[in-house]
Parts: structure tokens; C-alpha cells; sequence
């Protein structure tokens, strides 16, 4: 078995032996299940993943996979998302205690206030937001769209939710429209510093800086290119550009070191997801063997949130990701 995605020097302590990896790719095969892995999961685990991306790719491929049964490795609202786009699957955590902190950050409640108050705007939602949240917007985000779909609104006046990052960066490229921004925010890219990314510049003064716009607006204005994640890693293979410095989540940073040899990366080593890691190689051989714990939404908060998620995936993306990223095990 070809293990080269399975670096010990990037994950914990505790490695799973390859019997675990060996019983997944048996078990994800037997119960005819696709194993969906964002970007921030840890290498084993995008290892035994059939599609590695970022939220809007996996989205899609959520929606369209044949497999009756999805295994996500990704935080809660990535799981929800699924079921929503695939209420007729079974959808799976691979560990429902990965908990966003950021999509907690705002609540139906204070979303419908929001509303209330601005009654003629109209309400974009990052995807990373509860699905109880979503029943409550006109339109889903990602980071890949965000700015495209909040330039294409009639509306003059537009609430964003939750990110306020994402949002003053969005701001800042739709200067037209009038945003109310939350104050919820990402805790990874929120640690990253301008200082961070200056210190990296003065040792690398010939690296190119990409950076996540989830990332504070002090240090999205260092930036050669903001993108997603997917974004980032396409540029990396795809540039002609040797060094980049990347101000995201470690993992991402990680990727592009084993998928382009020839080049240097640079990353924020504090930059790491603690929530992303919480699924762990034998989680994902549990939910396989028990097909459990499984994605259980009202059939109304499908039925509502399914609506501005369909507006997002149809207006597409706007950076340089790839819609999907396929790993053969």
C-alpha cells in the first residue's frame, strides 16, 4: 500500500497503525460509502478520503456523489450542509464533537433581529453557520464566492454573517453597497499577525503572499492574491512563481509541500485547526462499522436551508479552486 499521504511529522503523536487505514478502505467499499475531506483534516485522514477540498467543492460533490452513504471529515456545519443538499443520503460524522466555534458565533435569533431591523436588506451567510441559521438567509457563501455573490445582488443593502473578516474584505472589493458585517470570526486565521507574515517576508523577500480572507483586513492587505484554500493550492501547482508564503491553516500549507517538490512554502506554524484535527483516524473506522452518528435535521430546516445553499452552488466560484480533488486509494 502506497502510504506517502501519511507524514508523522505532521500529525499527532498517537499514529494509527495501517490496519486502521486497511479496515477503512474495506469498510468504506462494503457499506458503498464516499469519504468527503476538507482541506484542515489531518494527512492520514485525507489519505482514506475519496475528494479533499475546500467547503464549496465538497458541497458540491456532497450533492452529486452516487454513494448512498457520506462519511465528512469536517466540522458540523460541513456535515449539515451535506445532509441538506442530500436529504435522501445517509450522511455521517466522522466526529460530531468538531464543532465550528465561528458557526456558533451568531444565532437564529440574533440573525432574525438583524433582519428586523435592515428589512430591506438582503442576507448573506457564510457557509459556516448552522443550518438553522441558513433557514434564516437569502444566500449562501464561501470564501471562493463570497465577494461574486454579493456583488450580483440588486440589493443596496446587504447583511453578512458571521466572519467579519470575510466581510471587510468583501466590503472593501463591493464598495458600492452598504454591508452590515457580524463580529464572529475565524480563530485560526484570526491568530495570524502581520508581524507573522512580515517576519516570513524579510527571510523570503522574493515569496509571492497568498492569504485566506478569513485572515484580519491588516494582513489581507500584505497579499499578491486572497483566495480560498482550493484557490491556494491551485496557484501553487499552477504558478510559475518558486516561494510563497501562506497565511492559512498549517495543513493547507502542508498539502502543497508534498504536492509541488520543486517549491517553497513558507506557513504561520500556530496557524492549526484544533477543531478539524479532533477527527481522528479511528473515528472515521467507527462511524464506518456502526454508520453512526448520523446527520438528523427537520425536514422544514432541510427544506429552508437547502434554498440559499442552491444559490451559492449556482453561482459557482470566482477564484482559482478546482471544484473537486480526487485521491485514488
Amino acid at each position: 500500500m502506497d502510504c506517502r499521504g501519511i507524514n508523522p511529522e505532521l500529525v499527532d503523536e498517537d499514529i494509527p497503525d495501517l490496519r486502521a487505514v486497511e479496515k477503512i478502505l474495506a469498510l468504506k467499499k462494503e457499506r458503498n460509502a464516499v469519504i468527503l475531506a476538507h482541506n484542515y483534516q489531518s494527512p492520514e485522514i485525507q489519505f482514506v478520503a475519496d475528494y479533499v477540498g475546500d467547503t464549496l467543492s465538497l458541497s458540491m460533490i456532497a450533492r452529486d456523489a452516487e454513494q448512498p452513504v457520506i462519511v465528512f471529515c469536517g466540522p458540523d456545519f460541513m456535515v449539515e450542509t451535506a445532509k441538506i443538499l442530500a436529504p435522501h443520503k445517509t450522511v455521517l460524522y466522522a466526529n460530531d464533537k468538531a464543532k465550528c466555534p465561528m458557526a456558533a458565533m451568531i444565532t437564529p435569533e440574533e440573525l432574525r433581529t438583524l433582519k428586523k431591523n435592515h428589512p430591506y436588506a438582503k442576507v448573506v451567510g457564510y457557509i459556516n453557520t448552522t443550518a438553522e441559521c441558513k433557514c434564516e438567509m437569502d444566500v449562501c457563501c464561501a470564501s471562493a464566492n463570497a465577494v461574486k455573490i454579493v456583488r450580483s445582488l440588486e440589493a443596496e443593502e446587504v447583511i453578512f454573517v458571521p466572519d467579519q473578516n470575510l466581510g471587510d474584505y468583501v466590503r472593501k472589493m463591493v464598495p458600492e453597497k452598504t454591508i452590515l458585517i457580524w463580529s464572529g470570526f475565524c480563530s485560526v486565521h484570526n491568530m495570524i499577525q502581520k508581524q507573522d507574515v512580515l517576519s516570513l517576508a524579510q527571510v523570503h523577500p522574493a515569496a509571492r503572499i497568498i492569504v485566506h480572507p478569513e485572515c484580519k483586513p491588516e494582513v489581507v492587505e500584505m497579499a499578491d492574491m486572497v483566495l480560498s484554500t482550493g484557490g491556494m493550492i491551485t496557484l501553487a501547482a499552477s504558478s510559475k512563481d518558486r516561494e510563497f508564503i501562506v497565511a492559512t491553516e498549517l495543513e493547507v500549507v502542508n498539502r502543497m509541500v508534498e504536492d509541488n517538490p520543486d517549491k517553497e512554502f513558507y506557513a504561520v506554524e500556530k496557524a492549526y485547526c484544533r477543531t478539524q484535527k479532533k477527527v481522528k483516524l479511528e473515528n472515521v473506522l467507527n462511524t464506518l462499522e456502526t454508520l453512526s452518528p448520523a446527520v438528523s435535521l427537520a425536514r422544514d430546516v432541510i427544506d429552508k436551508a437547502r434554498l440559499p445553499i442552491e444559490r451559492m452552488l449556482a453561482a459557482g466560484r470566482a477564484d482559482l479552486a478546482t471544484a473537486e480533488v480526487k485521491h485514488d486509494t
